[in-house]
């Protein structure tokens, strides 16, 4: 009885051919859904550090709305290239704040955020010379491609190209 249980035992070593398929297949489609996933996710950690590179752009509209100056006194632009951000816009007119992202987070011509500035429901407005100033407190609004209005106010113009999908959810 024994002799028998031992050669039993040595018959099934290892998977089979079909058991390794399986696995494969497995591993295979698994792989299928997680990479998009990963591009994705690497997209949007991208686009967040647009967003932190376009904090000393609020602070400079903000602080020079209050004091009724021109709304992009002070930025220096070219500090905010990096690898996956190209630069950091203000119009002096409104005070929108574009990022544009390298080809790396999204395709040429379809890479620009927008935040918008409203005080009390009203857009911020400047000139060459200075600006108007706001009553209240100044609210951010993020804008991405396919973003709707919020309350009374016209969207951005021109309008953000980033993918909804690459932005963050309060841009959608």
């Amino acid at each position: 009885m024994r002799v028998q249980y031992r050669n039993k035992y040595r018959w099934q070593r290892g998977f089979t051919l079909i058991e390794l398929m399986i696995v494969v297949a497995i591993v295979g489609i698994l792989a299928a859904v997680a990479v998009p996933a990963y591009q994705d996710y690497v997209a949007r950690s991208r686009v967040t550090e647009g967003l932190a590179l376009a904090a000393a752009a609020k602070t400079a509209v903000a602080e020079n709305a209050i004091a009724g100056a021109v709304l992009n006194r002070g930025y220096d632009a070219g500090n905010a290239a990096t690898q996956n951000v190209t630069g950091i816009t203000i119009n002096q007119q409104n005070g929108e704040i574009s990022i544009a992202y390298g080809a790396n987070v999204a395709a040429a011509g379809a890479n620009t955020l927008i935040l918008k500035p409203t005080a009390n429901s009203d857009a911020l407005e400047g000139t060459e010379t200075g600006s108007t100033r706001p009553t209240g407190s100044i609210r951010w609004d993020c804008y991405a491609s396919g973003a709707t209005a919020r309350g009374d106010l016209p969207l951005p113009n021109p309008g953000a190209t980033l993918d909804g999908r690459f932005a963050p959810a309060d841009c959608r």
